[in-house]
């Protein structure tokens, strides 16, 4: 069904129906102010959240008089929901989300989707996106989607054609976050400290994983002089144009996928849409690809480079919490920790700045859960430098973490630690 017009969404949502739709980039953003216009026709329904863009203005806490919030992260502008007691959160692995979305305890009844316009074969693609969408897809006993000529075609599949698709609109919104051309910027020093470090242990041929923001972008601008390096990412942000373009990029030592970049979204403005348009070296794949072990495993030196909230100095990563807010998530973080460890020549990374608003990132006791067991060793970078945790005894490792942590912090910590009862192992 085609409709020009303002869309009728009641004739396709029943009461009690499970909502699922892109994050970021890839968010419906038609269709969601239509749904929360209307949200009075269709009973309770719930919704599963991920990371929000500009959604405080559309999908608003006071809306839980009919929308119940969920999410697997509190990101975005779904801190404002967190910070409103409107939003529960999902704590399974990102890996798990297949499942749940297909046909476990979240199954999506309706998906909600940004599409690009047709290619010559009339084939719509998902554009910026496939991930959780792909199962959402599966399950969906309806398919809603808005047409934006700003989304890249991208390849990966699936892809819809008219016949299958309940309602379709088209759209010219601009995708949301980061979607403005700005002139390129420097990464702060603290991120470019880091980007050096992890730049460091990266060999040539790895395959990489990264997250978007300062940090994975310094990393991949300090990869532009490694060569045959490959992709395999949850999530691909501006950064790879620029190693891409440098050369570094090739995809040709991978091992699975060769020759090509894998992700399962896309997070970024113009030039990395254009980056993406039609490009066959590019492909986004569902998350129970890109998440998979047995692929991750099968990576030629995957090398997975992931950020925290906060490490405590035995080795437990919290990526969730900062104090009593929900901020991070979950993620994907124990997946690529674990494949990266699985894999031949593999290389685990957690990396973070040592200070956040005038507190240490590096701490004596985590003040959130812990993400990440210190069982699940891997290297952890600052801008002061690189530990690996594998095969360190805790004794070693409270004296190397203390070594990266910021100056002003180490003597609080060594106090801490030395003041700590513990029982049953050496502590200095």
């Amino acid at each position: 069904m085609r409709s020009a017009s303002a869309p009728n969404l009641a004739q396709f949502i029943r009461p009690g129906d499970t909502l699922t739709f892109g994050q970021a980039d890839a968010q419906p953003l038609t269709l969601l102010r239509a749904l929360a216009a209307q949200r009075h026709q269709f009973g309770r329904i719930r919704l599963f959240l991920g990371i929000g863009h500009g959604l405080q203005d559309i999908l608003r806490p006071e809306y839980a008089d009919t929308f119940d919030y969920l999410a697997y992260c509190g990101s975005g502008s779904n801190r404002t929901l967190a910070k409103a007691g409107v939003l529960d959160i999902i704590v399974d692995h990102y890996s798990e989300l297949p499942f749940l979305l297909g046909q476990g305890a979240l199954k999506t009844d309706v998906v909600l989707l940004q599409l690009s316009p047709p290619d010559e074969q009339g084939r719509y693609s998902l554009g910026m996106a496939r991930e959780y969408l792909v199962p959402a897809l599966q399950s969906a006993r309806m398919i809603l989607a808005e047409v934006n000529p700003l989304v890249p075609w991208t390849y990966g599949g699936p892809y819809l054609r008219e016949h299958e698709i309940d309602l379709l609109i088209e759209s010219d919104i601009e995708p949301d976050g980061t979607s403005l051309d700005m002139a390129e910027p420097e990464p702060e020093p603290i991120a470019q400290a880091i980007g050096r470090h992890v730049a460091s242990l990266v060999q040539d041929g790895a395959t990489l994983q990264t997250g978007i923001g300062a940090v994975p972008d310094a990393i991949l601008a300090a990869l532009i002089s490694h060569r045959d390096l490959g992709l395999h990412s949850g999530s691909l942000g501006e950064g790879i144009v620029r190693i891409a373009e440098s050369g570094a990029l090739t995809n040709a030592r991978k091992g699975v996928d060769t020759g090509t970049t894998i992700g399962g979204i896309l997070m970024g403005g113009p030039r990395l849409r254009r980056f993406a348009h039609n490009n066959s070296q590019l492909a986004l794949r569902s998350t129970a690809y890109t998440h998979n072990a047995q692929v991750l495993a099968s990576l030629n030196r995957f090398t997975a480079i992931n950020s925290a909230i906060e490490v405590d100095v035995t080795g437990q990563v919290n990526s969730e919490m900062a104090g009593s807010m929900y901020l991070g998530a979950v993620g994907g973080i124990v997946d690529f920790l674990r494949g990266a460890n699985a894999s031949k020549g593999g290389l685990p990374v957690v990396a973070l700045p040592s200070m956040a608003r005038g507190k240490s990132r590096i701490v004596a006791a985590l003040s959130g859960p812990v993400t990440v067991p210190r069982s699940c060793s891997c290297v952890i970078v600052t801008e002061h430098g690189v530990v690996d945790l594998r095969g360190l005894t805790l004794s070693q490792r409270i004296d190397r973490m203390i070594g990266i942590a910021h100056p002003t912090q180490r003597s609080e910590l060594e106090k801490a630690m030395s003041t700590q009862h513990t029982q049953g192992w050496k502590t200095r």
